[in-house]
């Protein structure tokens, strides 16, 4: 049986490099027999944490700030594998990327009603510049998050040199992509 993925975009670029990646990975975790929800960030009413503590205070509900991320939580709930996926915005994720990835804190709270059901994570990321040095602070960020929350990194792609709307058309980065998503099944 094949394993649920979360693959959560935050480009509010359609069809733009970084959502090109995601339906890359998307095609070759469902040939391998893999079942994908994209969940695209950019497109939804998702608020930013406000720290408020209130997680889990309904008992049932992980936050009380009522917005789509309502529509994420099931997701959080159910998959085993999250890839995130967002173009380099100033040295970090976009910001839609971050609010709703800031959202998963109810569910590493001890008092919360459900757990994150994510064991293990990918990150697909986009940047216009060549520089490694340009992605290290997000690819960073990414490697802390994965490790603090004790997910299995499943591998870590870096589209550089994309400037232009559909410039990852032809990169090396489309069909490594597509085959991490294929690969999913050989890595236990």
């Amino acid at each position: 049986m094949g394993k649920e993925i979360l693959v959560l975009t935050g480009s509010p670029r359609r069809k733009g490099n970084s959502d090109r990646l995601a339906d890359a990975f998307i095609e070759g975790a469902l040939s391998a027999g893999h079942r994908a929800h994209k969940f695209e960030a950019a497109y939804k009413n998702i608020h930013g944490c406000r720290a408020c503590n209130m997680c889990w205070s309904t008992g049932t509900e992980p936050c009380v700030v009522k917005d789509d991320f309502f529509e994420l939580a099931p997701l959080i709930e159910s998959c085993s594998l999250a890839v995130f996926v967002s173009p380099l915005y100033f040295w970090g994720f976009s910001s839609q990327l971050k609010t709703a990835w800031d959202r998963f804190y109810a569910y590493g709270r001890e008092d919360g009603a459900k757990r994150i059901a994510i064991r293990e994570s990918a990150l697909l990321l986009t940047l216009g510049d060549t520089e490694d040095a340009t992605c290290r602070h997000a690819v960073g960020t990414y490697r802390d998050i994965a490790e603090y929350l004790g997910w299995k990194d499943r591998g870590i792609i870096v589209a550089k040199g994309v400037n232009g709307k559909t410039d990852v058309a032809k990169h090396p980065a489309l069909s490594q992509a597509r085959e991490l998503g294929r690969s999913i099944a050989a890595i236990a």
